[in-house]
Formats: C-alpha cells, structure tokens, sequence
C-alpha cells in the first residue's frame, strides 16, 4: 500500500485534517472520527506499520513513544484516575479496519469484558 492512500499516514503528514491532542516527531494522537466511548482517541506511529504483525527489534522507541502518548492523552481528558482501554487489531477478523498500525484508546465510561 502506498502511504498516500493510507488516511493515517495523510493525517501524521498533514495532508488530511484531524483533531489532534499530542503530536511528537515519532507519533500523533487524536480524535476517532466515529467514538465508540466518550474518550475516543487513534494513537498512531508516524512511520507506516500494517500493523503489529510489522513490529521489529528496532521500534521499541516507537512503541515506548505510543504508551508515553496514552499516558499523555488519558491524562489530558480527564481518564487517567478512573481508568481506560487501550486497544489494537490486528487483520481483518481482528477488526482491523485501517492497515495502519494504531492504538484505540477508550473511556469515560465502564468497559465491559469480554470485547465484541
């Protein structure tokens, strides 16, 4: 996949518009357009990555980055002390609906288990 036709990639570029809450040299958070919680945030690493299957030895910065992000993020909209998911899918029957690596975080509301 070319990374212009990766909405995630137009958005950590700048090319396509987003409510962004951090925003790093590695990472860009913001807002998912379609929130399954009050607190609905994407959290995406610059670089394009599939997914989690495309994780090496040489993005641990990166992922060490997209956790000080949720911390960040969870902080700034008022989830923090009360707790939040932090979710990835991975392929199709994972739910993965952008091939682009991301992190769901979710909140402001009780999470239930099991998930969908």
């Amino acid at each position: 996949m070319s990374t212009s036709s990766c909405v995630f990639c137009r958005i950590a570029e700048g090319d396509e518009a987003a409510d962004v809450l951090y925003e790093t040299e590695t990472v860009i958070a913001f807002r998912d357009t379609n929130p399954q919680a009050p607190v609905h945030v994407q959290i995406i690493p610059k670089e394009h990555l599939t997914s989690a299957l495309e994780i090496e030895d040489r993005h641990a910065g990166v992922l060490a980055d997209l956790f000080r992000a949720a911390r960040q993020v969870a902080r700034a909209e008022g989830v923090a002390s009360t707790g939040f998911r932090l979710v990835t899918n991975v392929g199709h029957e994972g739910g993965q609906h952008v091939f682009h690596l991301h992190v769901h975080l979710l909140g402001g509301r009780p999470m239930s288990w099991p998930p969908g």
